[in-house]
């Protein structure tokens, strides 16, 4: 256990920063599946709306330094390109 003021401090600094890493982590996660789930379904109206939370979903965990800007980046390349191979492969989307 800490003996200093000043690592107990930093005991409960790390606890509350862990608690909100997780909890941006686990809302990242749920929203990726959000979006491969409505990928799957192929409905085309509401991919575009789940594709513009999921990404502001990603952009916030990268500011809040949960995951690396550049995993950030890849996550929103790879959505983009799922949702327009999606809308060039059904023309009538």
């Amino acid at each position: 256990m800490a003996h200093h003021k000043s690592a107990k401090k930093r005991i409960r600094q790390n606890e509350k920063k862990r608690i909100r890493n997780r909890h941006i982590r686990t809302t990242l996660r749920s929203a990726l599946k959000r979006f491969e789930q409505t990928l799957e379904a192929q409905n085309a109206e509401e991919l575009k709306s789940i594709l513009d939370k999921t990404i502001s979903i990603v952009d916030k965990a990268a500011s809040k330094g949960v995951i690396h800007r550049n995993k950030a980046a890849r996550h929103v390349s790879q959505l983009r390109r799922k949702v327009n191979a999606f809308l060039t492969a059904s023309p009538n989307a």
